[in-house]
């Protein structure tokens, strides 16, 4: 609904879709109603507002769809935002042909669709960062004489450029003074990774310049949670999989991979790439089509399959869908886990040498 911010994964989602309306030659549209018009408007700014048709859900489950919209930068007033909530809710219920019965949605991307930083890419977006943005926003993006994209908004919704590339484009001036509109998509894609890594160097070490001490936990305290409360003894053992991984990795890196599987970085000696989300996706009476996962959201999901093919389908209830993320047990231990875990943890991981 907002132009930047978010808008790239819908911008994309309104490409794919085609409707059943669209195949038999007829143009969809919303039902004519009281706020239609404001529908129109505040969420046609940045794709077509038919894309929530076929869509029915309770009116909880459209006002989360509207209240994730606004934390992506939708544009609108609190009457505005209200008026599209009873609008959907009135117009696509839960119960209507083609809905999606009460599901909830969740309209975020899950730890399986988070960039992954590549290092070579970063590097490359560095020398592009430094020639074009550092005198406005410092040379790690902290901000200096324009404001810090650690927590800029563009920044933090970006997805391989999705976000960053149309807005650098469209609205912001290079060093030069002029719109960056010279800048290739790969360009963009390698400033995408450099400002991500900006990012998670932030968030795994705040304002220091070294890894903190990670090593002050109780060893016998992290083996029983590994047995224990844990549920990690459930997929590893000490002296099966884990057999010598402290040889392997120092233990910030062992804190790093427990808590955050799959945003190690790729390319970093001698640390494993992540394993990636596979899906099954069946549709009614139809053969399952099975692959790693490209992208997912409220109404698209995209795979590609052994043979590298790639298959797009919108999300329908007829649309049958089983994900196996290999890291879903460690996305949930978040949830729970304690910093006294963690360091105790960590602590035993280093004894499995």
């Amino acid at each position: 609904m907002e132009r930047f911010g978010g808008a790239g994964v819908i911008r994309m989602a309104a490409v794919v879709i085609l409707s059943a309306a669209a195949v038999r030659g007829q143009t969809p549209a919303l039902p004519d109603a009281p706020g239609s018009d404001t529908v129109t408007r505040v969420c046609g700014a940045c794709h077509p507002a038919t894309i929530v048709l076929g869509h029915g859900m309770t009116r909880e489950g459209w006002g989360q769809v509207v209240a994730s919209m606004i934390t992506r930068g939708a544009k609108g007033s609190a009457a505005d935002f209200e008026a599209v909530t009873n609008y959907l809710a009135k117009n696509l219920p839960a119960n209507a042909p083609g809905g999606a019965g009460g599901a909830r949605h969740s309209l975020s991307a899950g730890p399986g669709d988070r960039q992954v930083v590549d290092r070579q890419s970063a590097a490359r977006g560095k020398t592009i960062y430094t020639s074009e943005c550092a005198s406005c926003h410092g040379p790690l993006g902290r901000g200096a004489n324009g404001p810090d994209l650690v927590r800029s908004v563009v920044v933090l919704h970006d997805h391989y450029g999705d976000t960053l590339g149309p807005y650098l484009m469209q609205r912001h001036p290079g060093a030069a003074g002029t719109a960056m509109a010279s800048l290739t998509q790969k360009q963009i894609q390698d400033i995408s990774h450099f400002l991500h890594q900006q990012v998670e160097d932030t968030l795994r070490s705040g304002p220091y310049t070294q890894v903190l001490n990670v090593m002050t936990g109780n060893a016998q305290a992290g083996a029983a949670y590994f047995n224990g409360a844990g549920g990690c003894a459930r997929c590893h053992s000490g002296t099966g999989d884990l057999a010598g991984i402290a040889s392997r990795y120092d233990a910030p890196t062992l804190q790093q991979r427990l808590l955050f599987p799959r945003t190690v970085a790729l390319g970093a000696e001698g640390v494993a790439a992540p394993k990636p989300v596979t899906v099954k996706v069946t549709y009614e009476n139809g053969e399952p089509i099975s692959g790693t996962l490209v992208h997912i959201d409220d109404f698209n999901i995209a795979l590609r399959d052994a043979a590298g093919n790639y298959h797009a389908w919108n999300r329908t209830p007829q649309l049958k869908i089983e994900r196996h993320d290999p890291y879903a047990a460690h996305n949930e231990l978040l949830d729970r886990i304690t910093d006294q875990d963690i360091h105790n943890l960590v602590a035993y991981l280093e004894t499995l040498k």
